[in-house]
């Protein structure tokens, strides 16, 4: 059983047992997070079902084991023969993820 769902812009295939890291979600690790309006497609022993844009009744279940930050990226912006150079980084906000369950219509 495969499901595929779409939180912060992207999309994902799951499996039960599938870890992520997605952009940071609310909740505390340990906490079981439910997303049912976000399921793009879901195949299970029936067949498969493709939403419109979403499956009604398809939710599928995470449970949060943390949060962190990503790896520093260098922004780096220049204008040639201006002598105009700024240069900042960033840290992405994470939270890793781990599917429970994936729960069909």
């Amino acid at each position: 059983m495969y499901a595929i769902i779409r939180t912060s812009g992207k999309q994902y295939r799951i499996e039960p047992g599938t870890v992520l890291e997605l952009d940071r979600l609310e909740g505390e690790p340990g906490k079981i997070l439910t997303l049912d309006g976000n399921v793009l497609l879901v195949s299970d022993d029936t067949g498969l079902k493709v939403g419109t844009p979403v499956v009604t009744g398809a939710a599928v279940d995470l449970e949060v084991m943390g949060h962190f930050r990503g790896e520093k990226l260098v922004v780096f912006k220049m204008k040639r023969r201006k002598r105009n150079r700024c240069k900042n980084g960033h840290r992405q906000e994470l939270t890793r993820v781990r599917v429970k369950d994936i729960r069909a219509a």
